[in-house]
């Protein structure tokens, strides 16, 4: 007899059709993706098997992340992009320069820093930059404490990202001191940097919203540098869910029904009465991690127990989410 849940996803080998089901939906997407991007290189003998191959896989693990359909079409958009340059290039097309520099705004927790490193390695493949490896920073990495120093500090942190992506979270702190902080001096070295090696590195600066609209405003000339701005919203419950079901997964745990009926509550309440700064995913994670520590309080004391009953997330775990779990400055601690 078919089983379904209310919440779409599968929590129990009792909904196992329904699993199916989903798991099939989501490797046709990422297989039809596969297959476009594989017979674009097949056309073009420059391309070997190795590169097709792993333009594959990252293709795949993009679509496999919950949620993002517009960031997912548009990392799409650019890497069709990239190889259409390329072969212009064989004509002696004209091809505009290539400038990749973003910003992502969107709350934590909803894969900003994961699709910037998967990008970076598409771009690898594709030969745009030659390393593709992530150098993550934030304010401290890069302003000074007295004259020259910020400078000194940034030059440091663009020759790490050489070849790849230099990726400045929370970026709009580098403008929160006003005109006497070293704050300013980092932008224009950094702004200066996009320049000197325009073909050698690429910058995304990530952080929420409104806070990096009043960022690009500080500085008119700022917001024309970044042709590419990816929103990156927040995730519905049933996205949270699934979340929830692929962490559990990965640690081979399961969820039971009262469970994820009890997560599902849980959750739809803080997206009902949510911070601005709602972290997603980070609070998933952090919830999932709670719980599998109740789980464990409440088997330790046991002589007898079966491979099931280390797996299974029940009711009970669950149900430990006190105050302090929604405490949204405590889960961006």
């Amino acid at each position: 007899m078919k089983q379904t849940t209310r919440f779409g996803l599968t929590f129990t080998m009792e909904n196992n059709e329904l699993k199916q089901s989903r798991e099939e939906s989501s490797t046709t997407e990422a297989a039809v993706a596969s297959v476009a991007l594989a017979q674009q290189a097949a056309e073009d003998p420059d391309v070997s098997t190795e590169t097709q191959e792993t333009l594959q896989q990252l293709v795949g693990e993009l679509e496999q992340l919950v949620g993002l359909t517009k960031v997912k079409d548009l990392v799409k958009e650019i890497s069709a992009y990239v190889e259409i340059c390329r072969r212009r290039e064989k004509f002696q097309l004209k091809n505009d320069s290539l400038v990749l520099h973003m910003i992502f705004k969107g709350n934590p927790g909803t894969g900003k820093t994961t699709v910037a490193r998967i990008l970076g390695r598409m771009l690898v493949e594709l030969k745009v930059l030659p390393k593709g490896h992530l150098i993550e920073v934030e304010r401290a990495d890069l302003v000074g404490e007295y004259i020259g120093h910020t400078a000194q500090k940034c030059r440091e942190q663009v020759k790490k990202a050489i070849g790849g992506i230099l990726f400045i979270d929370e970026a709009y702190a580098l403008a929160r001191g006003g005109e006497k902080d070293f704050g300013k001096e980092a932008i224009d070295t950094l702004v200066k940097s996009m320049e000197d090696h325009k073909n050698e590195l690429i910058l995304i600066l990530a952080g929420y919203e409104k806070e990096m609209e009043k960022f690009l405003r500080t500085n008119p000339g700022l917001r024309s540098r970044f042709p590419i701005h990816l929103q990156f919203t927040d995730y519905t419950c049933e996205e949270l869910l699934e979340i929830a079901q692929l962490m559990v997964r990965e640690r081979e745990y399961q969820i039971s029904v009262g469970a994820a009926e009890h997560l599902h509550s849980y959750l739809q309440a803080q997206l009902d009465t949510k911070s601005a700064n709602f972290s997603n995913a980070r609070l998933v994670r952090n919830l999932i991690e709670k719980a599998i520590r109740c789980q464990a309080l409440r088997l330790v004391k046991r002589r007898l127990y079966s491979r099931d009953e280390l797996m299974m997330l029940i009711r009970e775990d669950f149900e430990q989410l006190g105050q302090e779990d929604v405490d949204f400055k405590f889960w961006q601690a």
